[in-house]
C-alpha cells in the first residue's frame, strides 16, 4: 500500500478521470476500430497498439507527476526551438516531397515513430505562457510587456503550424487568450487584440470564399485553403431544405454517418461493440469517436464524458486558487483549458455544431503523439496538485507547530503563577506563625508568677 501511494501521489479526482477516459478509450476505439482491422486483418493488432500506448502513457503521467512543478518553467527553453525547427523541416518537407497525409504535412517518422512536431510546440507555449504571465504579475495586474512578450511567441509558432493544422492554431492561440484574460493582462490591449485578429478573420475567410479554389493549389503553404473553404461551406449550408429523397449522402459521407450515429442512439445506447456506423466512418477511432460513443453509450453515455471533461475544469480552477506561487496556477489552469477546449471542439464537430476540424478527443482517440502528450498533460496537473497539497500539510504543520508553542508558553505561565500563588501562600503561613510565635511569647511574659500571687 505504501508503494503504491508513492507512485499514484497528487489529487484523486484527476487519477479517477484519467482512469475513466483511459478506460472509455480502450473499449470504444477496440470497438471503433473496424476499418483497421479490416486493413491490417488483425482483429487484435489496433486494439493491442492503442493498450501499449495507453500504458506508456500512464508510466509518464506517473513520472511527470513526480517532477517538482517549479521545473517545468525550464521545458520551454529547449521544446519551443527543437518544435519550431521540427514545424519547419516537416513544412519544408511537405513542399519538396509532396508527402502528406489527408492533405496535410503534420507528421514525421523518427526511428519508425510518428509523432506530430505541432503537439510539442502546443506544451511549450503552454507553459512559456504561464511563464511570463508569473514573472510580470504586479498588485494591479499584469505588466503591459508580457503582453508584447506572449504575441511575439504565439506569432511565430501560429505561423508554423497554421498552413498545415490550422484548426490546432487557432485552438491555441485561443486558449492563450484565455491564459492572457486570467493573467489579468490590460483590458485594453486584449480588446485591441480581438478586434484585430476579428478584422483579420472576416477579410480572410471572405476572400477564400470568393476567390475559386485552383489559384491557391500553386501558392506555398495555401494548399489547405480549399479544404477549409469546402468545410465552411458544407456546414453553412441549410441541408433541411434538401429533400430526404434528394440528400446525397456521401457528399459529406462523415458529418452524415455521424448525425446517423447518433440519432440512432437514444438514451442507454446499442451497447458497446454493436455500432453499425463505425463502418462507414473512416475516422470513427479518432476524430468522430464521440459519435460513436453516444451510439453505442447513449446519450447517458455522452454526457458523462463531458462532465468528466468539466469536472478536470473545475478541479484545476480549485487547485489553481489554492496555489500560493502564479505560475503553477497559470500552468495548470492552461493545460485544462487547452485539453478541455480540443474535447468540446471535438464532440462540437461529431454532432454538427462546428466545421470538421480533424482535433481528437483527449485521452480517448486512437493517436500517438497526441495520447502521450496529453497524458504528460495530466501528470503536470497532478504535480501542481502535489505541491498543492505538500504546502497546505507544511502550512497545517506550521500553525500546529506554533500553537504547540503558544501552549508551552501559556502552560509555562500559568506554571509561573501557581509557583508565586505557592510562595504567596507560604509567605503568609510563615508570616502566620511568626505572629502566632509573637503572640504567645508576650503572652507568657505577661503571666503572674507565684510569688507575686503569694
Amino acid at each position: 500500500m505504501d508503494l503504491i501511494k508513492d507512485l499514484f501521489k497528487g489529487d484523486k479526482v484527476i487519477w479517477i478521470i484519467f482512469l475513466f477516459l483511459c478506460l472509455i478509450s480502450i473499449v470504444e476505439v477496440f470497438s471503433a476500430a473496424s476499418t483497421l482491422t479490416y486493413k491490417s486483418g488483425d482483429h487484435w493488432a489496433p486494439i493491442t497498439q492503442h493498450s501499449v500506448i495507453l500504458m506508456v502513457g500512464a508510466f509518464i503521467v506517473v513520472l511527470v507527476h513526480n517532477i517538482p512543478c517549479k521545473y517545468f518553467s525550464v521545458f520551454p527553453f529547449f521544446l519551443l526551438p527543437i518544435s519550431c525547427i521540427l514545424l519547419l523541416f516537416v513544412m519544408g518537407m511537405g513542399m519538396i516531397t509532396g508527402d502528406r497525409v489527408n492533405g496535410a504535412a503534420r507528421w514525421m517518422t523518427f526511428f519508425g515513430i510518428q509523432f506530430q512536431p505541432s503537439e510539442l510546440a502546443k506544451m511549450a507555449v503552454i507553459i512559456v505562457t504561464a511563464f511570463i504571465l508569473s514573472k510580470f504579475q504586479e498588485e494591479d495586474g499584469a505588466n503591459p510587456k508580457a503582453f508584447k512578450y506572449i504575441m511575439w511567441i504565439i506569432g511565430i509558432v501560429f505561423i508554423l503550424i497554421a498552413p498545415e493544422n490550422g484548426s490546432t492554431a487557432a485552438l491555441l492561440a485561443g486558449v492563450v487568450f484565455l491564459m492572457m484574460l486570467i493573467g489579468r493582462v490590460p483590458w485594453r490591449q486584449l480588446g485591441k487584440l480581438v478586434g484585430g485578429v476579428g478584422l483579420l478573420v472576416t477579410l480572410f475567410v471572405g476572400t477564400i470564399m470568393i476567390t475559386p479554389p485552383t489559384v491557391y493549389n500553386n501558392i506555398p503553404g495555401m494548399h489547405r485553403i480549399p479544404t477549409w473553404k469546402n468545410r465552411i461551406t458544407g456546414f453553412m449550408e441549410n441541408k433541411d431544405a434538401v429533400p430526404a429523397a434528394k440528400y446525397d449522402i456521401d457528399k459529406d459521407a462523415q458529418i452524415a454517418h455521424a448525425n446517423i450515429a447518433i440519432a440512432t442512439s437514444h438514451v442507454i445506447g446499442k451497447m458497446p461493440g454493436n455500432s453499425v456506423q463505425r463502418d462507414f466512418l473512416s475516422q470513427a477511432f479518432s476524430d468522430f469517436i464521440f459519435a460513436i460513443v453516444i451510439e453505442e453509450l447513449g446519450l447517458l453515455g455522452g454526457a458523462f464524458i463531458v462532465m468528466l471533461y468539466l469536472w478536470l475544469l473545475i478541479r484545476a480552477g480549485r487547485i489553481a486558487k489554492r496555489c500560493d506561487k502564479p505560475f503553477p496556477a497559470f500552468l495548470i489552469m492552461g493545460i485544462a483549458l487547452l485539453l478541455v477546449s480540443q474535447a468540446m471542439l471535438n464532440m462540437m464537430v461529431a454532432v454538427g455544431l462546428f466545421p470538421v476540424t480533424g482535433q481528437p478527443l483527449p485521452l480517448i482517440s486512437k493517436g500517438g503523439t497526441s495520447t502521450l502528450i496529453n497524458c504528460a498533460y495530466i501528470g503536470m496537473m497532478l504535480s501542481v496538485s502535489r505541491y498543492v497539497a505538500s504546502k497546505e500539510e507544511q502550512r497545517l504543520q506550521e500553525e500546529m507547530q506554533a500553537n504547540e508553542e503558544k501552549l508551552q508558553v501559556a502552560a509555562q505561565a500559568l506554571i509561573q503563577q501557581a509557583r508565586e500563588i505557592v510562595n504567596n501562600e507560604n509567605n503568609d503561613s510563615a508570616n502566620i506563625c511568626e505572629m502566632s510565635a509573637e503572640t504567645l511569647e508576650s503572652a507568657v511574659k505577661s503571666r503572674p508568677t507565684e510569688d507575686n500571687e503569694v
